[in-house]
């Protein structure tokens, strides 16, 4: 079984932002990860090549027994825009989602196109709620 590609790594937060070519989805990458971070206060790492995380548990799949560690709140500048990882998925923040704006779902992945078409404060409460339930996973699960 191929290892998995998306770890936590020593690469430079920074220095990734700074690829982002397009001024405005840089500044909306930055403003996310800045909320991120004022929500956990904890820096944002790299995960993979592509993707910065705040936090860490440790999961074990249901289906195959395996398991590793996965970022607590996640996002990435994809192409097609912003991308957020809310564990265990945005069904979980119902309440906090249905204030955010306009925004598509796909499993536990928030895409936005850019932070103009949400609202920010929204935002930010998602993230704290997302990030404060997978606190009392990890607490549960004494990770």
């Amino acid at each position: 079984m191929a290892a998995i590609k998306t770890t936590k790594n020593d690469a430079s937060v920074e220095a990734f932002l700074a690829t982002i070519k397009n001024e405005d989805e840089r500044t909306d990458s930055e403003t996310i990860v800045k909320m991120m971070k004022q929500v956990s206060k904890q820096e944002p790492v790299m995960w993979g090549t592509s993707i910065i995380g705040v936090g860490a548990y440790q999961y074990k799949s249901p289906a195959t027994g395996k398991g590793g560690d996965w970022f607590m709140v996640g996002f990435s500048p994809r192409k097609q825009g912003l991308t957020l990882y809310l564990m265990p998925g945005i069904t979980h923040y119902k309440e906090e989602a249905a204030k955010l704006g306009k925004y598509k779902v796909s499993g536990s992945c928030i895409h936005i196109k850019k932070l103009a078409d949400v609202d920010t404060k929204a935002l930010k409460e998602l993230i704290t709620a997302a990030y404060k339930n997978m606190k009392v996973v990890a607490a549960k699960n004494k990770i």
